[in-house]
């Protein structure tokens, strides 16, 4: 169950905005959401995920400590793993939303969903990412490709739930030890009540 006092990462999602794709008002509509942040340090940095159910149950936390080259990479490894830890504790139609507190990854990730929605899977523009992460990247591709829905939401490195165990995942390494979970969203009953929506936003569907 959610914690009082503590912002589910659903609502911290449908406060958020999803470059590149509309915000629609049904956007908590996700079976699971995925908060992810990757930090840096000349001594070493660390990645930190957190997975909840769209009711605000805990599916995973992790603070790993990594030596990535730079802050842009950790990025990418972060959410890299996110989707890793998410692919094997969720079904693979889970309608799934993302938080990041890095601009450029909220908007590639959003491109590829586009892109693999398109005829040719090409992005609407070109995707720069960043050197060193090429294949983080590919693997984040692969699992956008493997779930049912996504959709990626930035929001403020305070905010970001992730962000205080990829900072200091010596004084976090203790979430790693807590239980794995495979639990399925529970469906509220606020939210079975709510039309689909329209089919005139193009983007509906994401």
């Amino acid at each position: 169950m959610a914690t009082v006092g503590r912002h589910r990462l659903r609502e911290l999602f449908d406060d958020s905005p999803t470059p590149h794709i509309a915000h629609y008002p049904q956007t908590h509509r996700r079976d699971y959401y995925v908060a992810t942040d990757g930090s840096f340090a000349p001594d070493g940095g660390g990645l930190g995920v957190v997975v909840e159910t769209r009711s605000g149950e805990r599916v995973a936390r992790l603070a790993l400590p990594d030596a990535a080259p730079d802050n842009n990479v950790a990025e990418y490894r972060a959410l890299h793993l996110g989707l890793d830890v998410l692919a094997h504790r969720a079904p693979a139609d889970a309608n799934v939303g993302v938080l990041v507190d890095h601009s450029d990854l909220a908007a590639d990730v959003n491109l590829a969903v586009l892109a693999a929605r398109g005829p040719d899977y090409r992005p609407l523009r070109d995707v720069t990412v960043p050197s060193g992460a090429a294949n983080h990247w590919r693997g984040i591709r692969a699992r956008i490709a493997g779930f049912g829905k996504l959709r990626a939401a930035e929001l403020p490195s305070g905010e970001n739930p992730a962000h205080a165990l990829a900072n200091a995942p010596e004084q976090y390494g203790h979430v790693n030890d807590e239980p794995a979970k495979c639990t399925l969203p529970d469906v509220e009953a606020d939210e079975t009540q709510i039309p689909p929506p329209s089919r005139a936003n193009r983007h509906a569907g994401d």
